[in-house]
């Protein structure tokens, strides 16, 4: 896996959302795009992180953060996530994983004991002009949303 760094230009993309409509990555130049990769919807862990951003849209609203969740999942299964949880941000398809290739997060994984390749839970702070502006690749995921709003607001002040 040759993950993306801080200072590499995004990989431009263009897939399809919960509601089967075409999104680019190249739509929101001039804003901040959180790129958020996460394994599969409507799983635990997937639903706690897609939730805490969920409950900081707002805030990640005033800070000019656009939210695009990818996983492999299907359309179909996106819009089911997006309505059981009630989730406010776009949520992208990428079944045959090239994107998440393309951003270095699908490689080999372990689970009970098995090896398996899969989408590794890393996300990606996508700057205005479209470079990576941070990488969060180590945390839990209930804590995930304020990781991203507290580095935001620490670039806000300078810090």
């Amino acid at each position: 896996m040759n993950t993306l760094k801080i200072g590499d230009l995004a990989p431009e993309f263009t897939l399809l959302d919960q509601n089967n409509s075409s999104v680019s990555l190249s739509q929101f130049r001039g804003k901040r795009v959180l790129v958020y990769f996460y394994p599969k919807a409507l799983t635990p862990g997937c639903t706690t992180q897609a939730c805490g951003l969920r409950d900081s849209k707002a805030e990640l609203d005033e800070l000019n953060v656009v939210v695009l969740g990818i996983s492999p999942d299907q359309p179909k299964k996106l819009a089911q996530f997006v309505e059981k949880k009630g989730l406010n941000f776009t949520l992208l398809s990428d079944p045959e994983h090239q994107i998440a290739e393309a951003f270095g997060v699908w490689g080999e994984k372990k689970f009970l004991g098995k090896t398996y390749n899969g989408i590794h839970r890393i996300s990606f702070l996508v700057d205005a002009s479209g470079r990576i502006e941070a990488v969060f690749d180590k945390f839990k995921t209930s804590e995930h949303h304020q990781m991203i709003v507290d580095f935001v607001k620490g670039q806000q002040h300078g810090e």
